[in-house]
């Protein structure tokens, strides 16, 4: 090799190896000051199903997957025609029962009428046989028709108050019929996307039968494992930045809202102090509802990161772990 070669040869080994340190400066992270801590981690979101309350079949699914749905929002409907040919029958029974209410009425005014009547010509025996104008046996007939007109307005009465309850009781048959067939309509609890369809239409469902699965997209999280030195620290509310793998320009503000009390991926019993260095906790990084429902159209779970948390406040965040959000 000649010099001139072996010249250049050099020169570019150096210039390889300062772009490789300034890479490596401009890439690897920096050291994070005490009562800071970082682990790797994944964005998980709250996912909820929708799922049937009664047996039936599926008549229309309203939605696709990825769709965003609302709060109250009708995502699907089961077939009703049974149910509401039951609360067809269960309405005309309760006309049906009103109707006989009405004449049970009718029939206790005809005994009450029956009844006046009775009593009058029994006191009017009454006072002729003191005047010995009729005999005994005459009132004593006259009390007896009083008695049964008595007892037959009871009868009457009875009557009135079972075609009252009869009146309840299809009543009662009609709001259960209704509050199933309310039933036959699922709506969103919350809003979301929908992750996944689960049943098509004309697919026959038991009770509990899962129709769609949403993510909720305002209620974002990273689970993240500390070892014990640095998860004892932390308390509820404690701050904590979090930076994605796919946006590593980007810092998204977090919040400590959960620690384990039992370690992961450890022995139950652990004596010596290297021991307790391997006791992994499991952390709850959770992001504002605030800043997720403003970019929730760009929220995506399952997406790898990186989440830190700092358990002394009298600490400042590394310039690098300022918040910066995309505008």
């Amino acid at each position: 090799m000649n010099l001139n070669r072996w010249f250049v040869v050099v020169a570019l080994a150096a210039v390889l190896a300062l772009v490789g340190y300034f890479a490596w400066q401009k890439l690897a992270p920096s050291a994070l000051p005490a009562g800071i801590a970082s682990a790797n981690g994944r964005i998980e979101a709250e996912r909820f199903d929708v799922a049937t309350k009664l047996p039936g079949r599926v008549a229309a699914n309203l939605v696709a997957e990825g769709d965003m749905v609302e709060a109250g929002q009708l995502v699907a409907q089961m077939d009703a025609v049974e149910l509401q040919a039951q609360l067809d029958k269960g309405k005309a029974t309760v006309i049906q029962a009103e109707q006989g209410k009405l004449q049970a009425e009718a029939q206790l005014e005809l005994r009450r009428a029956e009844l006046g009547f009775a009593e009058l010509e029994y006191n009017r025996a009454a006072t002729l046989v003191e005047r010995e104008a009729v005999s005994q046996e005459m009132a004593d007939r006259r009390r007896a028709s009083r008695d049964i007109a008595t007892a037959a307005v009871g009868a009457a009465e009875a009557a009135v108050a079972q075609a009252g309850a009869v009146i309840a009781s299809s009543q009662a048959v009609v709001r259960q019929l209704e509050a199933m067939l309310s039933d036959a309509d699922l709506f969103a609890p919350r809003g979301g996307r929908v992750q996944y369809r689960l049943a098509q239409e004309g697919e026959v469902l038991p009770a509990g039968g899962k129709v769609v699965t949403i993510t909720d997209l305002t209620d974002i999280y990273m689970t993240i494992f500390l070892p014990a030195r640095d998860a004892g620290l932390l308390q509820m509310g404690d701050e904590a930045r979090i930076i994605l793998d796919p946006i590593p320009d980007y810092v998204i503000p977090a919040s400590v809202t959960f620690v384990s009390s039992t370690a992961q991926f450890t022995p139950k019993s652990v004596e010596t102090s290297e021991e307790r260095d391997k006791l992994m906790f499991r952390v709850k990084l959770q992001l504002p509802h605030d800043l997720l429902v403003k970019f929730q159209d760009r929220v995506k779970a399952g997406v790898a990161g990186i989440g830190y948390v700092r358990s002394d406040p009298s600490v400042a965040w590394p310039s690098q772990l300022d918040v910066a959000l995309p505008e």
